[in-house]
């Protein structure tokens, strides 16, 4: 995965008008996707996850806010025609439905974005539409058409489509909803291949399975994305408590090698790590401080005190090789919390025991 990115939105809005009233679906969107990225959109049905795919396409408007793909604004200079014909050479879309055209072949439909676009010669298109479908196994299906092949074929098809540009960009909407388990380990493989030759995968999904096999997974909830962190903290959340932590927590920034919480002090909140990594330091009375353990993006510290009502057990310092940005949970909320999700609260009580284990082991061996 490269530091360059790929896709940014930035605060955007889309807020849908009818004879009802308004209704905003998304509520500022702030987000930045990576050159390199295999990403997963998830979300509740009408969370605003095929809004949120539909700016990053150019396929409708924000109401404000700005998109920016590959380096171009898409929005700001560019009318209609404009965008689908830069859509047409920078990006492939797979649709749910495959959307390809009942009364051309398999090999016609894949030839049809580099017509669209004028791009390869056109003696060159056909053998390079033909290498595309023995991309995804269907050589042999070639001059067939749409209904003569099975569903997942038909979706194989429309990935061959999408990459008919080499667009440095894939965007697929519920690529696997259709497919049977074998079809989409298929389909997943060849996205983490081309995300593994540097394209950019976004896959809106309802399967929580297919998250495992993505570099990256955002989740969105009642129009606002929820913090990246939070989600891997506390996986087993609803999607709306994951939005009330990332919406109600406080932020705290903390210089490298700066003290978070002293050993024996009182705790009073539960801290996921966002940025950074900290270390759990236990301070040696006959030698130098003995490190029990890192943390990374996406754990969390401060859960053994509070549930316990004692004082730390622990020093944690941000690591000395760079800053460190926190949530921070005020004792109430996070023990409501718990009180909310009886899975979480589950989880979190085993890794207290674990986490004091580990602790007395490290006195002991002092």
């Amino acid at each position: 995965m490269s530091a360059i990115p790929m896709i940014e939105l930035r605060q955007v809005v889309k807020t849908f008008k009818n004879a009802a009233g308004e209704f905003t679906v998304l509520k500022g969107i702030d987000l930045t996707l990576h050159q390199g990225e295999f990403v997963a959109i998830v979300g509740k049905s009408g969370s605003g996850k095929s809004t949120l795919l539909n700016m990053m396409t150019g396929i409708d408007h924000p109401s404000s806010g700005q998109v920016v793909v590959n380096d171009t604004d898409l929005y700001a200079r560019m009318n209609e025609s404009q965008r689908s014909l830069w859509r047409g050479k920078n990006m492939g879309i797979v649709f749910q439905f495959f959307q390809l055209l009942p009364m051309l072949t398999l090999l016609e439909n894949v030839m049809l974005p580099m017509d669209y676009v004028g791009m390869y010669d056109f003696d060159e298109r056909p053998e390079r539409a033909l290498n595309l479908l023995k991309l995804v196994g269907l050589e042999n299906q070639a001059n067939k058409l749409p209904a003569a092949v099975s569903t997942g074929q038909q979706q194989a098809a429309a990935i061959a489509r999408a990459l008919a540009t080499d667009p440095p960009l894939l965007v697929a909407d519920e690529p696997t909803g259709n497919l049977d388990s074998r079809s989409a380990d298929i389909i997943i493989n060849l996205f983490q291949a081309l995300a593994d030759q540097g394209k950019t995968i976004v896959m809106v999904t309802h399967d929580p399975s297919l998250t495992s096999r993505t570099s990256r997974t955002i989740i969105i909830s009642d129009g606002e994305l929820v913090d990246e962190a939070v989600a891997q903290a506390l996986p087993l959340l609803h999607h709306r408590q994951m939005l009330a932590i990332t919406k109600t927590a406080g932020r705290k920034h903390i210089e490298a090698g700066q003290m978070i919480i002293s050993r024996d002090s009182q705790v009073d909140a539960f801290y996921i790590l966002c940025a950074g990594t900290v270390d759990v330091v236990l301070t040696g009375k006959k030698r130098e401080d003995t490190i029990v353990s890192r943390l990374e993006p996406g754990q969390f510290f401060g859960e053994v005190e509070l549930l316990r009502g004692d004082k730390s057990i622990a020093s944690v310092r941000a690591a000395s090789d760079g800053p460190v940005e926190l949530l921070v949970i005020a004792r109430n909320a996070f023990l409501d919390l718990l009180k909310q999700s009886p899975l979480t609260e589950e989880t979190i009580a085993k890794i207290v025991q674990r986490r004091l284990a580990e602790n007395k082991s490290a006195d002991r061996r002092e």
